[in-house]
């Protein structure tokens, strides 16, 4: 993604000492989805469990699969609820389309693009499938809060009408590549990510690193112990600083209206190229959330003199416990969440802070007469 250029233009006279640099911002309007071929197929991804949703997901399987012809990937967990496996009119549909288990099956190069129908939280489950490249995703609200659902159901249709034509502004929602190396590894442990095993030719000392692609945010915090939480925290390889109170968010642009906002963090566009750093309850007046460069390597492990373990989660999923020589480092993914807009990047972002989190909102101050000012 290109986020700026530098251009050397000349200014009146056309002088050598004349020329300036002048820097050119790329507009977050401008990304646009385009392509390469006509896509043949989706992932509708549904939230489990939830009755209010059987219909809009039958109805839109039925306008995918009859009126779109695309061949439509459904996860086999929800075509277990029997409100779908035991309606015999639907049953003509499910026999098209091509099941998975995300525990087993890679489907990262099959799917076009995403549909997801629910609340924030299925966006972040379809970014938790793939580990690599991520195809679009259109979201629609279908849930509690739903600031990065921009979609509304009612006219369905003609907005999957337009992202299949192509019609459409997204956002590329930056991810962070997040890898645990734990010092000494359960060997029954079962790991059901993408896992590289360390081993120096013993065993009972092998290490084993897991990584994931987090979308919102890594938190690592005192779990059950009452102790304060005690970690390092490194950046590009030196000691910053050492977090002492409950936790430490570290998050993305589009992580910062979650959790971090809530402990005090600012909220940032997801066009910014950055990590922010929240620390959870800190006991030190002066300990402030801070934003670094994308590009930085940070570094998480347990200070030495640490009176607990700590936990970490990963979008609020995976959780595990953090011992003496285990380490968590964070970088930014090279794989982005292209995320479908309804109108584009800025107006959609500004649009959820009113809506969902009411954003500056108060009443408004009476005007002041001319004749009031005399008192």
């Amino acid at each position: 993604m290109k986020f700026h250029q530098c251009v050397l233009q000349d200014t009146p006279g056309n002088q050598s000492e004349n020329k300036v640099w002048k820097w050119h911002i790329q507009d977050p309007a401008s990304q646009r989805l385009t392509w390469n071929k006509p896509p043949k197929s989706v992932l509708v991804i549904k939230k489990i469990r939830d009755a209010s949703l059987l219909l809009p997901f039958k109805e839109l399987c039925v306008f995918l699969t009859e009126m779109k012809d695309l061949i439509v990937y459904v996860e086999n967990k929800v075509l277990e609820d029997p409100a779908i496996s035991d309606d015999e009119n639907f049953g003509t549909i499910t026999k098209k389309f091509c099941t998975f288990r995300d525990d087993l099956d890679d489907i990262s190069n099959r799917i076009d693009f995403i549909i997801c129908l629910g609340g924030d939280g299925t966006l972040l489950y379809a970014s938790s499938l793939f580990q690599e490249s991520v195809p679009p995703v259109m979201a629609f609200h279908l849930g509690s809060l739903g600031f990065l659902t921009p979609f509304k159901f009612d006219t369905y249709q003609s907005q999957v009408t337009q992202i299949i034509d192509g019609n459409a502004a997204i956002v590329l929602r930056s991810r962070l590549k997040v890898r645990v190396l734990k010092e000494n590894c359960d060997k029954k442990a079962r790991v059901d990510e993408k896992c590289i095993v360390l081993t120096n030719g013993d065993i009972e000392s092998s290490r084993k690193a897991v990584e994931y692609q987090v979308l919102n945010e890594v938190v690592v915090d005192r779990g059950p112990s009452s102790y304060l939480s005690n970690v390092d925290l490194f950046l590009d390889g030196h000691l910053i600083t050492t977090v002492q109170g409950d936790g430490v968010i570290v998050s993305t642009p589009t992580g910062s209206t979650a959790y971090a906002v809530a402990a005090g963090a600012s909220m940032i566009h997801p066009n910014v190229p950055a990590i922010m750093i929240t620390p959870i309850c800190p006991h030190s007046l002066s300990f402030r959330p801070i934003v670094v460069p994308a590009g930085v390597e940070l570094k998480i492990m347990l200070s030495r003199d640490a009176r607990n373990t700590a936990w970490v989660s990963f979008d609020g999923r995976k959780r595990q416990e953090i011992c003496h020589g285990d380490s968590i480092t964070i970088t930014t993914s090279c794989f982005p969440v292209p995320s479908i807009c309804f109108r584009d990047p800025v107006n959609d972002w500004f649009e959820s802070l009113a809506q969902c989190l009411h954003w500056n909102v108060r009443k408004k101050q009476n005007h002041i007469s001319s004749e009031d000012e005399e008192f």
